[in-house]
């Protein structure tokens, strides 16, 4: 095989390697909106990597806005619009703060309105948006623990074995 006929060799980081092999599958369609990625341990031995590698992979598709994690969970892929694939736009924070209509409206999210490197949403801050966000989140799952508490009690209640009224 002569130089010019051999394969250049790829000098990207292994994590960009992952992030592009799992943004090509969601594209793909593999993964559809609302399914869960494979855990760390499993990219890890898939791409034959370290663990803070798959992590770092991660890290870029949900820098991208292309999947969401949530705590204790797992990843999943985030939501998005078109047919036949991801129509998929980074955010403008990560295309070095370009200013970039986001969704329908082109005034839905603004860029550096306030403080430098400051984003908000039609008029409230970022941090306040993520802020009643997590706070949500917390009642969700608060109320995802009582409901759990409630089936137990009720699968307990079934198994225990009724006693006929005393008299």
């Amino acid at each position: 095989m002569t130089p010019a006929s051999s394969p250049k060799h790829d000098r990207r980081p292994p994590y960009q390697h992952a992030a592009d092999e799992l943004r090509r599958e969601i594209r793909a369609g593999r993964y559809k909106p609302g399914d869960q990625l494979p855990p760390y341990r499993e990219l890890q031995e898939r791409f034959g990597v370290a663990n803070m590698t798959a992590r770092a992979a991660l890290n870029v598709l949900r820098d991208e806005g292309l999947i969401y994690t949530i705590q204790g969970r797992g990843s999943f892929v985030a939501d998005y619009e078109g047919k036949g694939g991801v129509d998929y736009t980074p955010p403008a924070w990560y295309l070095g703060n370009r200013v970039e209509p986001v969704g329908a409206e082109a005034d839905e999210i603004v860029i550096g309105k306030g403080k430098p490197d400051s984003p908000t949403v039609a008029g409230t801050s970022l941090t306040e948006v993520l802020t009643a966000l997590r706070d949500e989140i917390r009642v969700l799952s608060a109320e995802q623990q009582e409901l759990r508490r409630e089936v137990e009690a009720l699968k307990k209640a079934q198994q225990e074995p009724s006693r006929p009224p005393q008299s």
